[in-house]
């Protein structure tokens, strides 16, 4: 538990000493976070729901392995989102329920006149239909596809819900809980770009992930992704050659090309083709090639610039397998854009950082920056603090049929989001807000 009132980095942050992210922010502001993180420590009713993560982990730890049991596929989240809606009931959140795309939504409103923070974690894995998903348990650690990604932030969420509703804390802002759809691959954050485009009201997120705690994602990579066709006449690998250019030449032609782009490392920006198809036969001009193509960068500017050197490849390649063969039939492609992922970042001088940043070293952590893909791409991209918070315990093998979630002390962890969460919208008689509405 977290239980130690000790702020050493803001302690010294005005006399000019303290971690890397402290010195970014200002004195006023990191009096404030001092004060009210104090204010949450030295409160009763607080300190009893903090305290009560650790004795509710357990039962916590059931629901993961009741959740993981569920399957959800990419879009086919619904069985899942049913379970959580109801057991967002169940736990006293009765302002709940599914949206228009299936992401479950429940507001728990505050006393007013503070702000609206989203906390969220995502439905979806990225196994399809008919995987194994059943728990299995070996040397402490459970195994299971999908449990750490992003089952366990799903059971954290709940247990906060739990937590607030047992113990009547009022918070002054609202509360709006989310387990959303589409985070994972060709989902393209379906569920964050809907939920952000129907609630005009929001003024914050905090995104729950995998994680032991101790990491802060600020930066949102955005990503494009492509399936690129390409299309020619086709015809008999003996009779027709020289007469007739391939699509799958042209394709491997304009795969060099790419291969040859170049991309700054700061910021980061990278380029995949990830997967490659086509043709009919061993015996035969292929008429007919795809790839897809995954560009990604932590900056829109060098993700357009990537981009537009990568569709050049492409043309590239195209025109030097038309211009070998001279034929009258020649292969054309079509790019057609399948992955739209905002890039954006949360400044790390912001209160919101501050807070989640303040509250790992509380735990005794050293708490570090990230960049990453996640759903707070969408509210960044936007300009609203966003954040990704670790959702407690050890966990390996993401996206992989060997997933694995150590509960060893989990609950350490989401004490620390549900503090930083707490410390967002404050708590009645206790705290004002560290967020700030926005001017609507």
């Amino acid at each position: 538990m977290i239980s130690q009132m000790k702020f050493p980095q803001l302690g010294r942050l005005c006399l000019g000493v303290g971690t890397a992210f402290a010195m970014s922010v200002s004195c006023a502001q990191a009096q404030d976070v001092k004060a009210t993180l104090t204010s949450l420590y030295e409160a009763k009713p607080v300190k009893d729901v903090i305290a009560s993560l650790k004795t509710d982990h357990d039962r916590t730890i059931d629901e993961l392995r009741t959740i993981t049991e569920i399957e959800a596929p990419p879009f086919k989240e619904k069985t899942r989102a049913e379970y959580v809606l109801k057991r967002f009931k169940e736990v006293g959140l009765t302002d709940a329920a599914l949206d228009s795309v299936g992401n479950v939504i429940g507001i728990r409103k505050g006393t007013g006149n503070g702000p609206t923070l989203v906390v969220s974690a995502h439905l979806d894995t990225v196994f399809p239909e008919g995987t194994d998903v059943k728990v299995k348990e070996q040397d402490g650690k459970l195994f299971a596809p999908g449990i750490a990604d992003d089952t366990r932030g799903l059971a954290v969420i709940i247990s906060w819900i739990k937590a607030l509703n047992d113990h009547k804390v009022e918070t002054v802002g609202d509360i709006m809980f989310v387990a959303n759809v589409g985070e994972e691959g060709l989902g393209n954050l379906l569920g964050m770009k809907t939920l952000f485009k129907e609630h005009k009201n929001i003024d914050g997120m905090i995104g729950i992930e995998p994680g032991e705690g101790d990491k802060v994602l600020t930066q949102g990579t955005g990503s494009h992704r492509y399936e690129v066709s390409f299309t020619g006449p086709g015809g008999h690998s003996f009779g027709a050659f020289g007469n007739v250019p391939s699509a799958i030449h042209a394709m491997g032609r304009a795969i060099g090309h790419i291969g040859d782009v170049q991309v700054p490392a700061d910021p980061k920006t990278t380029f995949t083709v990830g997967t490659v198809s086509g043709g009919t036969s061993v015996n035969t001009i292929a008429g007919d090639a795809k790839m897809a193509v995954d560009i990604r960068s932590n900056e829109t500017k060098s993700l357009l610039e990537a981009e537009k050197n990568i569709m050049a490849a492409i043309e590239k390649g195209v025109n030097q397998e038309n211009e070998r063969w001279r034929a009258e039939d020649k292969i054309t492609f079509d790019a057609k854009l399948i992955g739209d992922r905002p890039a954006g970042t949360t400044p790390t001088d912001s209160v919101i950082v501050s807070a989640a940043l303040q509250s790992i070293a509380l735990a005794g952590g050293k708490g570090q920056t990230r960049a990453g893909s996640t759903d707070a791409n969408v509210p960044m991209s936007l300009n609203i603090p966003a954040i990704i918070l670790g959702a407690g315990g050890k966990s390996g093998g993401s996206h992989s049929l060997k997933e694995w979630f150590d509960p060893t002390d989990a609950w350490k962890g989401s004490q620390i989001g549900f503090t930083t969460v707490l410390s967002m919208v404050g708590v009645n008689g206790v705290t004002e807000p560290l967020l700030k509405p926005a001017a609507k």
